[in-house]
Formats: C-alpha cells, structure tokens, sequence
C-alpha cells in the first residue's frame, strides 16, 4: 500500500496492524464506527527517536508540517474541580490553552496535563498520544482547520509509527468539538 502523504515505505490499515497500536487504540480502530472505512486509516512504521514533531518533519520532510496534527491532554481547573480533555491542532500551531481551551472548558485556570497524568489516563505514549482510542468522556476539542486537511498524520499511541487519517474524520470522533482559532 502507497501512504497517501510523505516518504513512508511501510504503509498498512490500520485493522491490519493492531499489534502495532496501544490497546486503546487498537480498540478504537477494531471497534471502528467512523464515516469512513477503518481501512482508511494507515499506519506507518517510523523511528521512535525521531516521533518530536520538529525532528520527525525534519527527517522526513518540512512539507509535512502542514499536514501534521499534534493532539495534547489539557487541564481544565475550576474550584478544585480538573477535568481532563484532549486538543488536536497542526503542528505548525499551538494549543489555545488560555483562551480558547480554557473559555471551552468553562475553566478558571488551563494548563498541559502533567506528562504521567497523560500517559497514565490515555494508556498511550508520551509523544504518541493520538485522538483515536481517548476515553470517551473527554472533551476532544478539534481545530477546525484540521478537519480541512485532506489527510493528516497523526500519533498511533506510541512513539513508534504514526496513522495518517482523512482530517474530516476527528469530527466523528467521541467527544468532538470543532472550534475555530483553537490553534494560533
């Protein structure tokens, strides 16, 4: 299989290669309810030393910046009360935190989830944490702009390998928000 972005020689579904993906991801594609086929969601083996957005588009090519998306796990804090909720942008942006995520979050304070609250929460990797395979409470707040990309590649869960997905899929996903300006 040809991936449909970037130099990646192995490209497979993503149903085809559930050892590959954490088990919540794996879940998420074998339980797989989307607008399009899980078939259409690629993964691609790629080096864990290299999964750093920054390092990763330098490797294998700047151009994958703009159809690059990062999804991060947030904080929400309102009178000792935190909730948790994950933003997916494109990786030449960031995270609204401030503004954007906080008003969302009806939150008096927002700030990134400490590192072993992320990975423990989602059951994915620090720097491969993905949108598909979140738990299904969480606020998933999307930047509108990455629904607009053709196909967008995204974390598997790990470090290792990656998932390349339509981006009007995050849309579908359980707990989606759509949001404009969400990445700046």
């Amino acid at each position: 299989m040809r991936a449909p972005l970037g130099p990646f020689d192995n490209a497979r579904p993503a149903p085809d290669c559930l050892e590959e993906l954490t088990p919540p991801v794996a879940d998420a594609v074998r339980g797989w309810q989307g607008g399009i086929p899980a078939e259409q969601l690629v993964y691609v083996d790629t080096d864990p030393a290299i999964a750093d957005t920054a390092v990763f588009a330098e490797h294998y090519g700047p151009g994958l910046l703009g159809q690059s998306a990062n999804c991060v796990v947030v904080a929400g804090k309102r009178g000792g009360e935190s909730t948790l909720a994950a933003c997916v942008v494109l990786s030449r942006t960031r995270v609204d935190v401030n503004g954007v995520v906080r008003r969302q979050l009806g939150a008096r304070k927002a700030s990134f989830a400490a590192m072993d609250t992320a990975v423990g929460e989602t059951g994915m990797e620090y720097g491969g944490i993905t949108p598909i395979g979140l738990p299904a409470s969480w606020p998933l707040l999307v930047d509108s702009a990455v629904l607009d990309t053709e196909w967008v590649l995204i974390g598997s869960g790990r470090r290792r390998g990656k998932l390349i997905v339509p981006g009007k899929i995050f849309g579908g996903l359980p707990g989606a928000v759509v949001l404009e300006g969400l990445g700046v």
